[in-house]
């Protein structure tokens, strides 16, 4: 839907006029693609058929809130930046007043999902298809993902009070209530909630003024 409104897809800006790096993207897709629905391939070649399994159930309700996380999330997104209001401004519609990337938040724990309901058909080596959710997991907090877009995002709105607030008080991940996630160390927002350093490599450093550190605890309450 996205791509149908734009009229491209923008990561393809700089790959257009170079095949090579067009193919490497490619590549990377079908390998992402490929790893990823690894739990899905398995099942699917294989010819037992236990009963169902708690933990199948429980997988599969994992994957239906994950895809409605994920699918909900693109959609207020897109309606935000559709608005010529909204323009220069990021996005705190919806699920993402609680989350700084909620598609992603939905995007891993569906695939998580998918990997439980798996697990009453996997033996032996087949348990190694739990490597198709976590390196997903793994490109999306480390790699290609929330990192490139906090980034981004700095660089366009770091200097700005608002920015600033919104990001010390939301999950990078995780929904929660700013007045829940605001108020955590910082070590329990590292340690737990997946708020690295790294995310705020051109995040504005130093001194802030009361007027910030007021907004901040203000925002946090509300």
């Amino acid at each position: 839907m996205r791509i149908l409104q734009w009229g491209e897809d923008r990561r393809f800006d700089e790959m257009r006029g170079n095949i090579g790096k067009l193919s490497l993207f490619w590549t990377f897709q079908a390998v992402w693609v490929w790893t990823v629905s690894l739990p899905v391939t398995v099942v699917n070649a294989s010819d037992r058929n236990p009963p169902i399994q708690p933990q199948e159930i429980v997988g599969w309700i994992i994957w239906v809130v994950g895809l409605i996380i994920e699918a909900t999330a693109d959609q207020q997104k897109l309606s935000f930046k559709n608005s010529p209001a909204n323009r220069g401004k990021w996005c705190t519609v919806g699920i993402w007043k609680f989350s700084r990337h909620p598609n992603y938040f939905g995007e891993i724990f569906l695939w998580w999902g998918v990997f439980l309901a798996s697990t009453p058909v996997l033996k032996g080596a087949e348990w190694l298809v739990i490597f198709g959710p976590i390196f997903l997991t793994f490109l999306l907090l480390f790699v290609s993902g929330i990192p490139m877009l906090e980034d981004s995002a700095d660089k366009k709105f770091g200097t700005m009070v608002e920015y600033q607030i919104y990001k010390k008080t939301t999950s990078p991940l995780i929904p929660l209530p700013l007045s829940v996630y605001g108020n955590l160390p910082s070590w329990l927002k590292t340690a737990i909630f997946f708020e690295f350093p790294f995310y705020s490599k051109n995040f504005p450093q130093g001194e802030r003024s009361n007027w910030y550190r007021e907004g901040s605890q203000k925002a946090a309450r509300d």
